[in-house]
Formats: structure tokens, C-alpha cells, sequence
């Protein structure tokens, strides 16, 4: 397939409800329910054809903005409103483009539009990410090919160099050829600042058959990987950290972990202050031999001001939250982080780029190696799972956040004849127990074989009937 230009002549901006079966705590927020956000795209290709293509994310409170001055639903109403100039831009009546053009093409000015409205640079990104999703799905409907074969292709037309003088003279379509997705993925389980350990913590049982607690968790799943939540209070974190270590250190199998800092800390000597009483704890030796990279530790408004390298020889530190600009990895490597997050809500062309840098940096000269991680922010079920899982898969990363599928009852909310379709359809990554369909997780991994379907990574759509138009 050719590199297609293309208008988009309609987007439909559309949301649901999430209810929590369990109450998830990350950073300064207890989240209990949630709004997921849909888009819809029509898409006209200007060889001829139209498609329809579809994404999907979570409306997130205090993530992409933290300002406590700002009331949740506040913070929804930022990101709603970031979909809404990201439509305007997108459907006004510019030349035809190739997909990834529309996208660099339309950069500054979303940004500069959200800035004038008070919306940082995260919040700015959210609704691109999401048309842009929704934009490549239609083109590879039209197209009759899978989002896999678009992208190893390069029918978007991804030209970091248009936008980045970095990658002048880069072989990015070389680049893209060579990605390899995986048939499955391990899961890396989330432990959030108030998940119980043990049934020891649990007060109030829920009781639905789903595991509640970690220990549960570790034996219904058998993960392998998990991402531990820190809140910057070293005693308290010390202690949390004892206690899930007394669950994992039970399995005999190799385990591995992330630690999240989740912005909670003001200063790179904060986090050193942590890891030294972590390795100074006998109880914690395992867990900090697993640990693998620690993501975000330090507040966005200072992290990319200080040289981390003290905290950085432990272990590679990454960004998450700080990653709000296109710049942002390459300001990070600066002063001594080695990774950065992928996230689709982020942005799906945003995290091709980065691993073309870190592919640019290593091949570069001998050096410290730089790396994608794959994190989540409770990515429901269908569409907006799937996408995300597609894009980690081509990343060639082995693990992945996923916390969607815990913290919520599969698509037990969602009408019975999409639970169904979506079950059927991608029969590798759901089962229905008692009627509900769930996210499968064998052995700590999720099949994903059935993601290389045409579009992106959906074979169905969900029922669009079954939502309610996006507030204006």
C-alpha cells in the first residue's frame, strides 16, 4: 500500500462510564470511577474512499495536570477540551496529507492553542493521540491491512526529521521495517498505594471471583513482573515494600519489578534517602536485586533540572510524566535518565520516535544502553487495550504495565452483544467467566496473536450506542 494523503471530513467525540471494583491510589489521587472517552473519525482518502476508524482512552484525573487547586472532574474537563481543539485543527480545510503529516503539521499549533487556555503540554498532547489513532485506523481499514503491516511499511509516512533535525539522515523506514511484533506479552502488575497484600488487609471482600489481593493476584495470573507504587515517605514506603516482598519472595521462579515514584519526591537525594534504606533492609534484598528501572521519581517541574546520575548508577531511571513534549527524552538523556515511557494516551507517533532514539543513540557510540517501557493508565478493555498492547508489541518491548483488567470488571458494564463480539473476535486475549468477558492472563502473559487483524489491532467495534456525546 501507497502512503496515502488524507482528509478528516468528521470526528465524533463520544464517553462512558468506568466504575472501579477496587480503589486504585497512584500519586495524589484515589480514583473509584472514571470516564473513558471515544473518538470516532471518518476519514477521506484522497486517491479515492472513506473509512471510519475508532480510538479510545481513559479520562484520567490528576495525571496529565496534578495542580491540587483542580477538582477532578476539572481535570476531565482539560482533556475533553484538548479533543476538541485537536478536532477543529484536524477537520479544518487543509491540503490532504499523509497521516503522520497531519499530525507534525498540526503540533505547534495544538500546543500553542492549549497554552493560551491553560492547559500544559500533556493535557495538549492527549487529543492528538487520540485522532491520531482513530486516523490510522481508518487507513488501514481502507486499506485492508493491520496496523502492523502500516506501520513496518511506513504507510502513515513517519518523517521524525520534518519536525526533529535530530534524525536528519536517519533510515527511519529502515528503522520501521525492522520492528517485530510478538505473538504475547508478560503483564506487569500494578500495585497501588492502597491494594492489600494479603487477606490480612483485606477488611471488606468484594467477593466478585476476581483476586483482591496481591498474594491472590500472584496465584490466580502468575505474573512474573510488577510495578510497585511509592508514595515518598521512607518509612512508610519501607514497610509497604517489606510486605509485598514477603508475597513475591514465596514464588521460586525468577520475579522482576519497577519501582514507580509517581512524582512524589522533590529532589534526587529524596529518592537516594529511600533506596539506602531499601538496601539496607535484609527483609528487601530480593525485591532490590529484581528491580529493574525506577520511572518518575521526582516532580515534573523539577525532574529535568538536576543531574540524577547519583540515583542513576543503582539503576536506569526513566520518565513518565515529564515526557510532555517531543524534546523531552532528548532533554532527559541530558542530565541522566535512560528511558521514557510509552503510553498511547501520550501519543502513538510520539513513542515511534523515541525508540527510533534510543535504536539512534546505541547504534551510535559504546555508552550507557537507552530503552522504552510500556506503562498504562488503567486502559480498559477493547479498543483502547488493544491499541496500546499493538503498539508495545511493535516497540519490541516484553513487558507492559496493565492494571485495567484488576482494577475494573472486565466488560461487565458494557452491552452483552459487544462483550461478546470482542470475546469472539479476539479470542486469545478475553475469556467469558459467568458472562462476562475478561482480560486473559495465563502464566503472567496476555496472547495478543489476534491484534494483526485489519485496522488497529480491533476486529470489532464497540457499541457506539451504549455512550453519550462528549460534553461541550
Amino acid at each position: 500500500m501507497t502512503r496515502p494523503r488524507v482528509r478528516v471530513r468528521e470526528v465524533r467525540l463520544l464517553e462512558r462510564d468506568v466504575r472501579l471494583r477496587l480503589p486504585f491510589r497512584f500519586g495524589v489521587v484515589t480514583l473509584t470511577e472514571a470516564t473513558e472517552a471515544y473518538v470516532q473519525a471518518r476519514v477521506e482518502l484522497e486517491a479515492g474512499g472513506q473509512a471510519w476508524g475508532a480510538a479510545a482512552e481513559m479520562l484520567a484525573p490528576k495525571w496529565f495536570d496534578k495542580d491540587p487547586a483542580l477538582s477532578n472532574a476539572q481535570n476531565v474537563d482539560q482533556l475533553r477540551l484538548s479533543l476538541r481543539l485537536a478536532r477543529a485543527l484536524y477537520t479544518e480545510g487543509r491540503p490532504a496529507r499523509t497521516p503522520f503529516r497531519l499530525f507534525a503539521d498540526t503540533y505547534r499549533f495544538q500546543r500553542t492553542e492549549c497554552a493560551r487556555r491553560g492547559l500544559n503540554p500533556l493535557v495538549a498532547g492527549f487529543g492528538p493521540a487520540l485522532l491520531d489513532r482513530a486516523v490510522l485506523d481508518a487507513v488501514c481499514r481502507a486499506g485492508g491491512i493491520s496496523v502492523y503491516e502500516a506501520v513496518r511499511s511506513n504507510v502513515p509516512g513517519i518523517d521524525p526529521a520534518h519536525i526533529l533535525p535530530e534524525f536528519s539522515g536517519f533510515d527511519i523506514d529502515a528503522f520501521l521495517a525492522g520492528l517485530s511484533p510478538a505473538r504475547a506479552i508478560h503483564a506487569r502488575h500494578t500495585v497501588g498505594l492502597v491494594d492489600p497484600i494479603t487477606a490480612a488487609d483485606n477488611r471488606e471482600r468484594i467477593g466478585d471471583g476476581l483476586p483482591e489481593t496481591l498474594d491472590e493476584v500472584v496465584t490466580a495470573y502468575g505474573h512474573r513482573y510488577f510495578k510497585l507504587k511509592v508514595s515518598g515517605s521512607v518509612t512508610a514506603d519501607v514497610a509497604r515494600l517489606t510486605a509485598i516482598a514477603g508475597v513475591l519472595d514465596k514464588t521460586p521462579a525468577p520475579y522482576f519489578v519497577t519501582l514507580d515514584g509517581n512524582e512524589q519526591f522533590e529532589r534526587v537525594d529524596d529518592v537516594l534517602a529511600l533506596w539506602e534504606a531499601m538496601t539496607r533492609t535484609p527483609s528487601l534484598g530480593r525485591l532490590v536485586d529484581a528491580i529493574l528501572f525506577i520511572e518518575q521519581p521526582i516532580a515534573r517541574k523539577t525532574a529535568l533540572l538536576y543531574d540524577i546520575a547519583k540515583l542513576g548508577a543503582h539503576r536506569p531511571v526513566i520518565i513518565d510524566e515529564s515526557d510532555a513534549d517531543l524534546d523531552a527524552f532528548a532533554e532527559a538523556r541530558a542530565v541522566g535518565y535512560r528511558g521514557v515511557s510509552s503510553k498511547t494516551c501520550k501519543g502513538f507517533y510520539k513513542s515511534l520516535i523515541n525508540a527510533a532514539r534510543c535504536a539512534r543513540w546505541n547504534a551510535a557510540a559504546p555508552g550507557p544502553s537507552y530503552f522504552m517501557s510500556a506503562e498504562d493508565l488503567t486502559t480498559q478493555a477493547g479498543v483502547a487495550l488493544q491499541q496500546d498492547l499493538a503498539l508495545v508489541s511493535l516497540l519490541g518491548l516484553t513487558h507492559v504495565e496493565r492494571n485495567g483488567h484488576h482494577y475494573v470488571a472486565g466488560m461487565s458494564a458494557r452491552p452483552p452483544a459487544e462483550q461478546h463480539a470482542f470475546a469472539t473476535a479476539h479470542a486469545d486475549l478475553y475469556e467469558t467467566v459467568d458472562g462476562v468477558a475478561r482480560v486473559r492472563v495465563r502464566d503472567g502473559r496476555l496472547a495478543i496473536g489476534s491484534l494483526a487483524c485489519p485496522g488497529f489491532a480491533a476486529a470489532v467495534e464497540p457499541d457506539w450506542t451504549s455512550m453519550r456525546d462528549m460534553p461541550a
